[in-house]
This record gives structure tokens, sequence and C-alpha cells, in this order.
């Protein structure tokens, strides 16, 4: 896409230049080191998880089928925003096309919401996994375990579509400084030289579903495992499994936080780089801890991998 956009009695093709930090090199730099460490250590993460899940039969369970479209999200997420940024922090000219920008706001859009559904769906499945062990192989069936990774992944898309079809409408009139890191919903509203009420209030409705209601029934439902595990006579059983219920809502607490503060909360009282910082929590932070805290600790995973080795 290739959009002209009208700069007092001038003309030029659609361009934005990425603010940044470009202004603090030491943090810009300090940025980049944080950014390509958790990128390296998703694309790892991330791929050993997809592959073991793929090729170990044992893993072929409700939990891992979810844990493996959360890893190819979170590929996905990361790898959309991630080159272009660390190649943006060593160049001059920060720029990105206005298609560029388009499919950024797109992307990340689709797939953050789809997380924040898919993070739910994951909750109810541990919740009856620990809740109702005995029901849970016809509870969690592989047909409904499809349509929930696929209402995740179209609730995503669509609340996205709706989103940037809006945002398509907005006339910029020139501004072409996009204050931020990359292009996110609100920044990308901050160019529109028309009132953007009813986009601001469109993502404040949607982020209240997508963010606030998937924390909200994630926090109930480990309130039920949390009371499951207090039945658990071995006092080492309780232990471990506190340890990593703790673990998975520190993660997912950080994420709809971050997430929360960025999409959510009146930005007049934040400095734009708190912003800016708490994006990169929930694109590059949280998504480089979820294989680490959901999977990388199993000792299932430790299994299968060992057992894949011997028969490479």
């Amino acid at each position: 896409m290739n959009r002209e956009i009208l700069w007092g009695n001038q003309s030029y093709q659609g361009e934005f230049i990425l603010l940044g930090v470009a202004d603090r090199p030491r943090l810009e730099m300090l940025l980049f080191a944080l950014v390509l460490v958790c990128y390296l250590m998703v694309l790892l993460g991330n791929t050993t998880i997809i592959v073991v899940s793929r090729l170990d039969p044992g893993l072929h369970t409700p939990m891992y089928f979810f844990l493996s479209n959360l890893s190819f999200l979170d590929l996905c997420f990361t790898t959309s925003l991630g080159p272009h940024m660390l190649v943006n922090f060593w160049r001059k000219s920060k720029t990105i096309t206005y298609g560029g920008c388009v499919a950024e706001l797109f992307i990340s859009l689709a797939l953050g919401a789809t997380e924040c559904i898919l993070l739910a769906v994951m909750a109810y499945d541990r919740y009856a996994a620990i809740c109702h062990p005995l029901q849970y192989t016809t509870i969690m069936t592989h047909s409904l375990c499809f349509k929930m990774a696929a209402v995740s992944w179209i609730s995503g898309f669509s609340n996205s579509l709706v989103h940037t079809a809006m945002i398509l409408r907005l006339p910029l009139c020139g501004r072409n400084q996009v204050d931020h890191l990359f292009c996110e919903l609100p920044a990308f509203l901050k160019l529109a030289c028309v009132d953007t009420s009813l986009n601001e209030i469109l993502m404040l409705s949607t982020s209240t579903v997508y963010l606030l209601v998937p924390v909200s029934l994630i926090t109930v439902s480990y309130g039920y495992i949390a009371t499951a595990v207090m039945k658990i006579h071995s006092a080492e059983g309780r232990k471990k499994a506190f340890s990593t219920c703790f673990s998975h809502l520190m993660v997912v607490w950080i994420f709809y936080g971050t997430a929360i503060f960025s999409y959510l909360l009146p930005h007049s009282t934040s400095s734009q780089d708190e912003v800016k910082l708490t994006s990169l929590f929930y694109t590059f932070v949280t998504t480089m801890l979820n294989p680490l805290i959901y999977t990388l600790r199993n000792k299932e995973v430790h299994k299968a991998l060992r057992r894949l080795l011997k028969q490479s």
C-alpha cells in the first residue's frame, strides 16, 4: 500500500518516522540489547516447544496443543516487530512506509488480542485438569480444543480488522512522526487531524473485552485451582503446584497489566517513555517468559527432549 498524505501545499509518498528513543543513544543501545536477547530466546524457546510437542506422542494432549498455539503466536508476534525495531535502533533515519506501519499495527493488534483470549482458554484447560481430573478427557475433547483455539484466533483478527479499517479512514494531514518504538494503535491515533472519539471509544470497549474480562476469568480459575491444590495431602505436592500456579499467574499479570496500562489507562499522568517501555514488556519480555514458565521448566518436556535426542 502506498498512500499519499497531504503536507501543507506539498505532498509526499506516505512514510513515517518512528521517534523511539533516538534522542538518548545510550538508552537506545540498552533497549537494542534487551530486545535482541528477548527475541533470540523467544525464537529458541518457542521453536523448541513446537517441535517437541509435535514429534513426541506423549505430549499430544490439550495442554500442549494450546501451548503450541501460544508458542506459534508469540513467534509471529515478536517477528512482526522485532527485526525492524532492531534495525531501526542502528539507523539514523528511523522510517517505515505507510503500508508497513499499517501492517505492523494490524498484525500486532491481531496477535495481541488473540493471546488475550488464548491465555484465558489455557487457564480453563488447567482448571478442568486440576479441579475435574476424572472428567478431564470428556470435557477437553479434540473437537472442543480446536474450536476454542479457532475462536481465539478468529476473534483476535476480527478485532484488529475493525480497528484497522477505522484507522484507514482517518486523515493524517501530513503528520508523520510516530512517538513510539513501533506502530501501535494509541500512538497512531495521535497522528489524526480530526476528532478520534469514536476510535477511542471502540478501543476502550474492545480493550475491556479482551483485557479485563479474560484476566478476571483467569484469576477466578486459579482461585478454584488453589482451592483444589489445598486438598492435596502431600506437602511437597502442594508446594510444587503452588509454585507452578504462582509463576503462571505472574506471567499472566505482567502481560495483561502492561497491556491495560497501554490501552485502558489515561496517559496524561504518564510520560511517553513509560508507555514505550511498557509496550516492550508485553511484546518481548512476556513472550520470552512464556516458554520458560509454562513449558521448559516442565519435567515432561525434559523427558521428551531426552527421548528425541536419543532417537536422533
